[in-house]
């Protein structure tokens, strides 16, 4: 019911605003009448209501149509004030111009339309693309560590009296490795689907940056064997009033991504500071960096960089960038001078009144 009366809301509005634009051109040509003459308001009002159809329904138009001509006719076409016309010349272009001012308005209603419907094409072309996308990514992302664990888990099934225990922990290890990958990738899939939903609402309370680093660093030791993490926290932190799990979420992303994306032995490096009421946050790395041309396009959902050799759904940046800015912050990447990738995000945040103190 509710969406019915907002619908008529808006005819009527259309109508109301057909009428008011048709009036003023009408008075603004009746002002000028006697320098251009009534032939060129004629022309006035033919514009109009072709900037009518433009933005207004098949109802609307078609009463500024006849509006515009009544007014035409009556205001301005000899003798004035009466819908009689003299001549058969006035007659002929009050008709012209009534069946000019339609098939003008109908015309440009059919452009919007065929615009319309080429604009959901691209969308639904996009979303096609998107969804095959997904669809490949995941097939592979989650085929695997799917199958490294059933293979594990057979074997071990098969063969664990016989085993020994160097081997039968070497395969409890990849099944745990497969399983924290496939893991990950369904909480990707889960986040991206809550904020393409709208569903994300940040939950704000006192949060430890200090705790929060090392709480994701400690549970990314296994990921992170072969590089090297430093940490460097700004000492007298205040507590800041923010989404621990959405900015835990945001941190994992950026470590597991500097992980993937730079060779064995890199260091990683992660930092966090206090600004004007700010939570600064930054993870570096010693690695390639990104191509410039992709700069702009690594936070797209699915999106991986051209010359990408490792796997992933291309969600993880998308969610950084969606968390982030569900928290009203900011992401930015820049390549380091030399080599590396510096990921900052920047989330306002109240601080704690007694840490805060400290800092003026």
């Amino acid at each position: 019911m509710a969406f019915s009366t907002n619908i008529n809301k808006s005819k009527t509005s259309q109508y109301l605003i057909s009428i008011v634009a048709v009036s003023i051109t009408a008075l603004f040509g009746y002002a000028v009448t006697g320098i251009v003459g009534y032939r060129v308001t004629a022309l006035l009002l033919l514009v109009t209501v072709s900037l009518l159809a433009m933005f207004m329904g098949i109802g609307p138009v078609l009463i500024a149509s006849l509006l515009s001509a009544l007014v035409w006719d009556y205001f301005f076409i000899p003798p004035r004030f009466t819908l009689h016309v003299d001549t058969a010349e006035d007659a002929l272009l009050l008709l012209m111009y009534f069946i000019i001012s339609l098939v003008t308005g109908v015309l440009t209603l059919r452009i919007r339309k065929v615009e319309a419907q080429q604009r959901d094409k691209e969308e639904k072309e996009k979303t096609i693309k998107l969804y095959n996308t997904l669809l490949n990514s995941l097939s592979h992302e989650l085929r695997t560590p799917i199958a490294t664990i059933i293979a594990a888990a057979d074997y071990l099934h098969d063969n664990f009296p016989a085993m020994e225990s160097k081997a039968r922990n070497e395969l409890i290890d990849e099944i745990s490795i497969a399983s924290l990958r496939l893991n990950q990738q369904v909480e990707n899939l889960l986040n991206m689907s809550r904020l393409e939903s709208g569903f994300i609402k940040a939950k704000k309370d006192w949060c430890d940056i200090q705790e929060l680093v090392y709480t994701v660093v400690n549970k990314l030791l296994e990921s992170t064997t072969g590089h090297k993490i430093e940490i460097d926290i700004q000492e007298g932190m205040p507590l800041f009033k923010m989404d621990y799990g959405l900015t835990e979420q945001i941190l994992r992303n950026l470590v597991i991504n500097a992980v993937n994306y730079t060779p064995q032995g890199s260091s990683i490096n992660i930092k966090a500071i206090c600004e004007y009421n700010s939570c600064i946050i930054t993870v570096a790395d010693n690695g390639k960096g990104f191509p410039v041309h992709e700069i702009e396009k690594v936070f797209g959902k699915f999106y991986r960089l051209d010359s990408a050799t490792t796997g992933g759904t291309g969600l993880g940046l998308s969610i950084v960038k969606g968390f982030t800015e569900a928290q009203g912050g900011t992401v930015k990447l820049e390549n380091i001078p030399g080599s590396g990738a510096l990921f900052t995000i920047e989330l306002p945040a109240e601080t704690s009144y007694i840490n805060a103190l400290k800092h003026e």
